[in-house]
């Protein structure tokens, strides 16, 4: 079987021929990690977009309503179960609750707490944009058999173990 030459497979041939001596292999991987995070990005920022969200605000929204529709998470939560950084959650907090999309009250055994919760409208947004999310994703997936994605998923969680310890 004959794959297509990608662009990564090009800048690998330039670098066989200008630099012999090195085994720019890694460049593979890391390049169409890269390149394919990019692609992706772009297509889940369209798709965000459509439901007046952007990365940051889909993924609190989701990781609030993936935890269940009445439980509350401390900004520190949010922050160790989204994929937002620290510095990001009290400003993306605000804008949602500007928005109405989520409420913060103060906990009633721990007043320097905060808790965050979905209101009706964060819910409602957060279930008409999940299934888009999700169509899109297969969608950028299409071109891969359910085994192919089952052993991709296996080889970047066994990368990403490795990365993060």
């Amino acid at each position: 079987m004959t794959t297509m030459a990608d662009h990564v497979d090009r800048v690998l041939a330039q670098w066989a021929e200008q630099r012999p001596d090195l085994d720019v292999s890694p460049m593979g991987v890391i390049g169409r990690l890269s390149r394919a995070a990019l692609r992706a990005d772009t297509e889940l920022k369209r798709v965000f977009a459509e439901h007046g969200l952007d990365r940051a605000s889909f993924d609190v929204l989701a990781t609030l309503r993936r935890n269940g529709p009445e439980r509350c998470m401390t900004p520190a939560e949010l922050t160790r179960s989204a994929m937002v950084t620290s510095g990001a959650i009290t400003q993306r907090l605000d804008r949602l609750q500007a928005r109405g999309l989520v409420s913060r009250t103060p906990s009633d055994t721990d007043g320097r707490v905060v808790l965050v919760k979905l209101t009706a409208e964060g819910r409602e947004l957060i279930d008409r944009a999940l299934p888009d999310h999700v169509a899109n994703e297969h969608r950028m997936l299409g071109g891969l058999s359910v085994a192919e994605r089952d052993q991709l998923a296996a080889l970047l969680s066994k990368l990403l173990t490795s990365f993060e310890g």
